[in-house]
């Protein structure tokens, strides 16, 4: 006879349905996993075999076939040990044979018999209610799987004897209840920032749109601090941007006890990472810090220091919103419609614009040169804004703290984005939530321009020579400066504002 439990296998954060069979049958005692596993799937029968001895279940001296279907479909990840084991202990009859039907299993097992938490517990979650199945997770990730639907069942058990003593009826697990995590930190607040003014403006109105940010200064100008502080001036997640974002934290195993938060994601990985941290990658084609930063934010600081391949990388998830992975043996698709702010000095050592200063590695122009030659044109013209930070003035440090802070600038952004997101939905693109995200189709309806505008903005891409991308992306911030505004139409100090903030990025090219 074969006993059945239901599972699944990720792809991205697709959770495929697997078909766990074991057969227990008289033979040469053995315990065989067919089926295309990996490493630690094929490593399941020591951890398995240890946890049910630990439980009070001998392994029948008989052989044991456990057969993962569809077989042609790599299988990978610990989460395979619960099923397992749950399959052989209803083929030896130590829970009920039907009890298992309904359920989509995952966990993985300790030695003592213990269910520890696994990755992926969220959206194998969402993927068993959409096939009509209640769902048997780790106790540690119960409160993530919660998240699903209030009408999934779901079983969270501590251990083996656990989940056994409830299919008996002498004990009865309590459905978990879904968590929030504590949001007792407090962000970092613009009003700890003296002087930068202009840059403070730039930062709300690329909060205000989703807009791609470069900022050039020397160092100590405060490029970094006023990146740390974006995350204080975005609005937090809507429930369908929560629920992305978690399951892809959840497949990446980094959601703390199974609690959401709605914070937008802020990743800021050190220049020396590679292209298959950035964008995804390894044996087993996991996300990278792109599809981390999903509907977030991607800071780069020291911009020209990352390797340039890795950098490049970047330019197709900035205009799809997703990345596909390819290996040998898997390929994954995962969300990545981040917002990239990066953050530059002008020359290695920094102070090449200084007045006064003499570069003692080449003339200025040259020094500058060959440091931004680093960027390749293409990626810089994915930027929608980019600005100077020049040096903080010793008086502006010694003025007391200015009277805004990140609070009245996020009330302003939150209403910004309101006029968007209403925008986007009367044209039937209810998924489009920000400006930087519209497609170029729909810029001559909601940022049509009048006369005058449509003149400065002719002779300025004669001027600029901006590429059809510049072209739209100035268009873009042109309309959420009118947004910030509260205006219904796109006026010429808007495109005007626009352009001017537009510039700096094509002398860098």
């Amino acid at each position: 006879m074969v006993s059945r439990v239901a599972t699944v296998s990720f792809e991205g954060i697709e959770a495929r349905p697997v078909d766990v069979q074991v057969q227990v049958a008289s033979g040469s005692v053995a315990f065989i996993l067919v089926g295309l596993p990996d490493k630690a799937v094929a490593e399941s029968r020591e951890r398995v075999r240890a946890a049910l001895t630990a439980s009070g279940l001998a392994l029948p001296a008989k052989r044991i076939i456990v057969n993962l279907a569809p077989a042609d479909m790599p299988k990978e990840g610990s989460h395979f040990d619960l099923p397992i084991a749950l399959a052989i202990m209803a083929a030896i009859g130590a829970i009920p044979q039907d009890a298992l039907v309904g359920y989509c299993v995952l966990g993985e097992l300790a030695l003592d018999g213990s269910i520890s938490p696994v990755a992926g517990v969220l959206p194998a979650a969402i993927a068993a209610h959409g096939r009509g199945l209640g769902l048997i997770c780790p106790a540690g990730t119960g409160p993530e799987a919660a998240w699903a639907g209030g009408e999934i069942d779901i079983l969270a058990p501590l251990s083996l004897i656990q989940i056994a003593n409830h299919f008996k009826g002498t004990q009865v697990l309590r459905r978990p209840e879904p968590a929030i995590r504590n949001q007792e930190i407090t962000l970092p607040d613009l009003r700890d920032i003296k002087g930068q003014e202009s840059a403070k403006r730039v930062l709300e109105i690329a909060a205000a749109g989703g807009h791609h940010l470069l900022m050039s200064g020397p160092p100590g100008a405060g490029k970094s601090m006023l990146a740390a502080r974006l995350p204080s001036i975005l609005p937090p997640l809507s429930p369908r941007e929560l629920l992305e974002v978690s399951m892809v934290h959840s497949v990446a195993g980094i959601l703390t006890d199974g609690a959401l938060t709605d914070r937008r994601p802020f990743r800021s990985p050190h220049h020396s990472a590679s292209m298959a941290a950035l964008t995804g990658g390894g044996l087993h084609a996991r996300p990278g810090e792109v599809s981390l930063a999903h509907h977030g934010v991607l800071f780069l600081d020291e911009l020209p220091e990352f390797q340039p391949q890795a950098l490049d990388s970047l330019r197709q998830p900035i205009e799809t919103g997703e990345v596909n992975v390819s290996r040998a043996n898997t390929r994954a698709t995962y969300p990545a419609r981040f917002q990239l702010v990066a953050a530059m000095n002008p020359c290695r050592c920094g102070h090449a614009l200084d007045a006064g200063y003499t570069c003692k590695r080449a003339p200025n122009e040259k020094c500058i040169a060959q440091y931004q030659a680093k960027l390749s044109g293409p990626l810089l013209d994915r930027f929608d804004l980019a600005i100077e930070v020049p040096a903080v003035d010793l008086a502006d440090l010694l003025l007391p703290a200015p009277t805004e802070g990140s609070a009245e600038v996020l009330a302003r952004v939150i209403a910004a984005r309101a006029r968007q997101a209403a925008r986007f939905t009367a044209l039937g693109m209810p998924e489009i939530r920000t400006n930087s995200a519209a497609p170029a189709a729909v810029l001559d309806e909601i940022a049509r321009l009048d006369a005058e505008g449509t003149k400065l903005l002719r002779d300025a891409a004669e001027r600029l020579k901006l590429t059809a991308r510049a072209f739209h992306r100035v268009l873009k911030v042109a309309r959420t400066l009118a947004d910030l505004d509260a205006a219904d139409l796109v006026a010429r100090r808007h495109l005007a504002e626009a352009l001017a903030l537009r510039s700096r990025s094509l002398t860098l090219g």
